[in-house]
């Protein structure tokens, strides 16, 4: 009797609702802009960031920061996909088993928590507590070190992160509720 005969069968969960779908295929293109703003900061296409006063390991840091937000973006697509609910064959010692409905909820949940908590900081921080007492635009009515056009890029580009918790959060919500009706059923 080989070792993938004596597992139990595996329930199958109801299907994805279409929003669900939707909403984990946006949260990695929530995260892009965010990410495309600091790599254009890095190579110097955005006047009047970083110019000279950064060093390598603060370029690093923005890079690294990209990536890793863009992979913990596309993990969200677990959430929908087949491969959320059971391991893939190739993976050893463990592929072909059911992911426990926590291993996923939990860390998703965690996520969730921690990028609300996040830009809650940075928008508090920001926009309520971020005193500039000098004018942004000078005495001549112009904007000598391009702040305000690079602000509106900023803002484009940071924008659409304010989407990942909820987007994140409904989709967890949806898979939890899919496997334990799973569960349920199977009992």
């Amino acid at each position: 009797m080989t070792a993938t005969a004596a597992r139990t069968p595996i329930p199958l969960s109801p299907p994805v609702p279409r929003w669900a779908e939707w909403s984990a295929k946006a949260v990695p293109w929530c995260v892009l802009p965010s990410g495309l703003w600091r790599v254009a900061v890095v190579v110097g296409m955005l006047f009047g960031w970083l110019e000279g006063e950064a060093s390598i390991a603060e370029e690093a840091y923005m890079l690294l920061l990209t990536v890793v937000s863009e992979l913990l973006a596309l993990l969200t697509l677990g959430l929908v996909r087949p491969w959320g609910e059971i391991l893939p064959q190739w993976i050893p010692l463990v592929g072909g088993r059911p992911v426990p409905v926590a291993a996923a909820v939990v860390p998703a949940a965690l996520g969730v928590l921690a990028i609300t908590s996040l830009l809650a900081y940075v928008l508090l921080n920001n926009f309520l507590f971020h005193y500039h007492p000098e004018p942004v635009i000078g005495s001549d009515g112009q904007d000598p070190a391009g702040v305000m056009s690079t602000g509106w890029v900023l803002g484009l580009s940071y924008g659409p992160l304010l989407a990942w918790a909820p987007l994140l959060g409904a989709v967890t919500y949806s898979y939890y509720r899919r496997r334990t009706a799973a569960a349920r059923a199977a009992a």
